[in-house]
């Protein structure tokens, strides 16, 4: 691919009636080892922004010595301006259950939990009728694996994996010590492979169409191609999926509304791209890797006002329950607003942004930890909107 052309796909939401059937018998026949190596040799990453490779963590999980297994998809869409598996989920929920089921089958595990969003449970109706005559077909076929759906109660938290399984085994939901990781003691403290909406649905797809196809797509280091959720400062909101690689140029250039300043990755906890970047940086996993979080601003918008709404954010969603997180959030925010005021000095930031790096090592979860990606990439790059 060219790194700077558009390449839209339509893998994820493709209407084909007879995929379910075709993979489920495919991978009847197939020993689950094989099954792994497909998944490492397409390159498959984690689509939540992790980037994982999704291959190695059914394989670490199928290594370990256990009766009780489990395959977890997290569908809690919680990141600020993601909304495309909210869309998949209602539009092609089968091929999420079936990439659970490939799991399942990969590593051993006879049981399966969908996660669901709180703020989705108007699907939720939907989807148990689904997952009953999808479980249904699963018996039919002869696989030892069942699907059930559990929802949360509204937290962002509990979009760490861990903190997931906190809440689905009926506890508050909060992050636990790692290691022991997922693949180790993940729900019910048993080997568990975790993987979101989206990954899911990829390992369906090659499971049908196979590695190679997959790796036609994207990059050396980021294969295929990826849903995204655009919204902002734009004529084309919506969710596309397109190929990895591209650059932030690039992207611009078909989503922009010609005077776009800033594109902030990832959600509220990645990175924001200013202008001059756009041509340098690639979207994808060498680059600035995404979970489909896309929002656009343009010049009509103050960088100051998008970072405070940031941080008021993770100050809110914060579990409380390491003083990096819990403390750190309250301080970011409070010193940008003294700067804005005039209360200190603006050099003052420079501390700031030593705080949000202590909490990039010393928080216990990715909540604390991501802080600092929007925190100093729009205080670096946006420095005179929080002076002035």
């Amino acid at each position: 691919m060219e790194k700077n052309r558009i390449s839209k796909v339509d893998l994820i939401f493709e209407n084909d009636g007879t995929l379910v059937n075709t993979v489920l018998d495919k991978v009847k026949k197939m020993n689950p080892d094989d099954i792994i190596m497909e998944m490492i040799d397409s390159g498959l990453k984690g689509r939540g922004g992790a980037g994982f490779p999704t291959g190695l963590k059914w394989k670490f999980t199928k290594a370990e010595n256990s009766y009780d297994k489990y395959v977890v998809c997290n569908a809690d869409e919680g990141e600020p301006g993601t909304f495309k598996d909210r869309e998949i989920l209602d539009r092609v929920p089968e091929k999420v259950f079936t990439g659970m089921a490939v799991a399942g089958y990969a590593i051993g595990a006879r049981k399966g939990y969908m996660y669901l969003r709180a703020e989705y449970n108007f699907l939720l109706k939907g989807l148990i009728k689904k997952v009953e005559e999808f479980n249904k077909l699963l018996k039919d076929k002869g696989f030892d694996f069942n699907i059930e759906i559990r929802s949360g109660a509204g937290a962002y938290i509990c979009g760490e994996e861990s903190a997931l399984f906190e809440s689905i085994e009926g506890k508050r939901g909060e992050p636990r010590n790692k290691p022991p990781y997922p693949t180790v003691a993940g729900l019910f403290n048993k080997p568990t492979s975790i993987n979101n909406v989206e990954t899911l649905v990829y390992a369906t797809v090659i499971m049908k169409y196979g590695a190679e196809k997959f790796k036609e797509m994207g990059t050396k280091d980021s294969r295929g191609s990826k849903v995204f959720s655009i919204s902002g400062d734009t004529p084309n909101a919506g969710i596309y999926e397109l190929e990895l690689g591209m650059t932030v140029a690039a992207f611009v250039d078909e989503f922009g509304d010609g005077d776009t300043k800033a594109v902030q990755v990832g959600g509220a906890s990645g990175i924001c791209v200013p202008r001059k970047k756009f041509n340098d940086m690639i979207i994808g996993y060498e680059g600035v890797p995404t979970g489909g979080s896309m929002m656009l601003f343009n010049s009509s918008r103050s960088m100051y006002n998008v970072l405070k709404d940031y941080l008021e954010f993770f100050a809110e969603e914060s579990c409380g329950q390491c003083t990096p997180c819990r403390v750190g959030c309250q301080q970011l925010l409070r010193g940008i607003e003294a700067v804005k005021k005039g209360e200190k000095d603006p050099s003052y930031l420079e501390t700031l942004k030593k705080l949000a790096q202590t909490m990039k090592i010393s928080a216990k979860c990715g909540l604390g930890q991501s802080v600092a990606n929007p925190f100093i990439s729009i205080v670096d790059n946006f420095r005179e909107e929080i002076i002035y």
